[in-house]
């Protein structure tokens, strides 16, 4: 998809819209959010749809991801009543598993004449155009129970970029380096940071060709060129950028050497 139509694609899509106050509690919907939302809160916490107006909107997101959310809820300075309002943070991708999205959340903050009076979270579902279909497991044939359903897996990895959307190819991904809480998504002409985590990725890739390899690398099979034994420790090595070699720590070398038949 080229940068155009993907930016004219997101033109064309519904947004999800909340507004929360300074607490970050939920004084209202529009319709998109509350069809998304709304079951989340059902499924997850247990609290009844009539209940969600006032509850905390981190409590609405996976708790692995609110630490971030909330930075992205309450991130800017405090703004004066006689000067415009802060600059709005980024936007940030979020994953949520109920019902297994993924979401580009921006946040504009709300002033008046006392200064912030709270936010309004916006999100594009991206989920079609970043993910395949969703795959079943056995039990699903049996059953026919969604609960039972296994994660869509990512066909592009979206990343914010230079105030623009950018969806990377999962084919096109070397390697997958952890920073902290964020992961460094490399192809062989450019390196992205996404604040995605490294485990958020990893459950949404083909295990079978993207190999955790050490706490803090996932390769793409497809891409290594070749296995270099230093001592006790395994590395594989890249053809770009720069011939990259990355390890094999002793935990996933006995994994490594079964997947390729070692």
């Amino acid at each position: 998809m080229s940068n155009e139509s993907l930016q004219y694609l997101l033109q064309r899509l519904d947004l999800g819209m909340v507004w929360v106050d300074n607490e970050n509690r939920v004084i209202g919907f529009n319709d998109v959010a509350w069809q998304l939302l709304a079951p989340a809160g059902e499924q997850t916490l247990g609290v009844p749809r009539e209940r969600l107006h006032g509850i905390n909107l981190l409590n609405l997101h996976p708790a692995k991801s609110r630490d971030k959310l909330a930075l992205l809820l309450n991130g800017g300075e405090t703004v004066s009543v006689d000067r415009c309002p802060v600059r709005s943070p980024p936007p940030m991708t979020m994953m949520i598993n109920i019902p297994d999205r993924v979401l580009l959340l921006k946040v504009s903050k709300i002033f008046g004449t006392e200064g912030i009076a709270g936010a309004c979270m916006v999100y594009y579902d991206l989920t079609d155009v970043t993910t395949e279909p969703r795959a079943k497991s056995a039990d699903d044939k049996i059953h026919d129970n969604d609960a039972l359903a296994l994660p869509r897996r990512l066909s592009k990895i979206p990343v914010y970029r230079a105030n623009r959307l950018v969806l990377i190819e999962v084919e096109d991904t070397l390697r997958l380096e952890s920073a902290d809480h964020y992961t460094w998504i490399v192809t062989a002409t450019d390196k992205y940071l996404s604040n995605l985590s490294l485990s958020d990725l990893e459950e949404r890739l083909d295990p079978a060709v993207f190999f955790r390899c050490h706490r803090s690398h996932i390769v793409n099979l497809h891409h290594v060129r070749e296995v270099e034994r230093d001592g006790d420790t395994l590395h594989l090595v890249f053809d770009k950028p720069n011939s990259a070699r990355i390890p094999v720590s002793r935990t996933h070398t006995r994994d490594f050497r079964e997947l390729m038949g070692l």
